[in-house]
């Protein structure tokens, strides 16, 4: 859902960058799961604003500009369960890394590697035998099939 990028004045709030389609959906969650020593914990959001293209946070415990400072570089997420549910074409990010790419030839491309947000419209990262970047419109993008793990598109292989 985003990244502490830095402490927020004198009082223990920090400063996110969040990774959603708009800052204000992370003022929807009560707690945050937060990135530790190699794993995660919930901590309980006390405060959080939107400040321009970040959310600025007051997080319970953090009660100071070290404790805040220390916090920089952590990963932030909710629970999966916790998301609202997607529409019928609609995807998490999250759902489509990782599936294979195969164009309407049944030539594989690659995987979903990562995605891009242009103004435009989003854009398929895909890894293959090289990267290709696939725009995400109904023209290009054929199907996308979760449980078999697969996106087909309308890309020709030479692409």
């Amino acid at each position: 859902m985003g990244r502490i990028t830095a402490p927020f004045g004198v009082k223990g709030w920090v400063k996110v960058q969040p990774n959603t389609a708009a800052a204000r959906n992370l003022l929807a969650y009560k707690s945050w799961w937060m990135e530790g020593d190699g794993d995660w914990r919930s901590i309980a959001v006390a405060e959080a604003k939107v400040h321009g293209r970040t959310v600025v946070a007051k997080l319970e415990g953090c009660e100071d500009r070290d404790a805040a400072a220390a916090l920089r570089g952590k990963l932030v997420a909710v629970p999966w369960a916790a998301l609202p549910g997607t529409k019928s074409g609609e995807y998490y990010w999250a759902d489509l890394i990782g599936l294979a790419v195969v164009n309407g030839a049944g030539q594989a491309l690659g995987r979903i590697a990562g995605l891009l947000q242009t103004g435009a419209n989003d854009v398929l990262v895909v890894a293959g035998e090289r990267e290709r970047l696939i725009p995400f419109i109904a023209a290009v993008i054929r199907d996308v099939d979760l449980p078999a793990g697969v996106v087909v598109v309308e890309w020709d292989a030479d692409f």
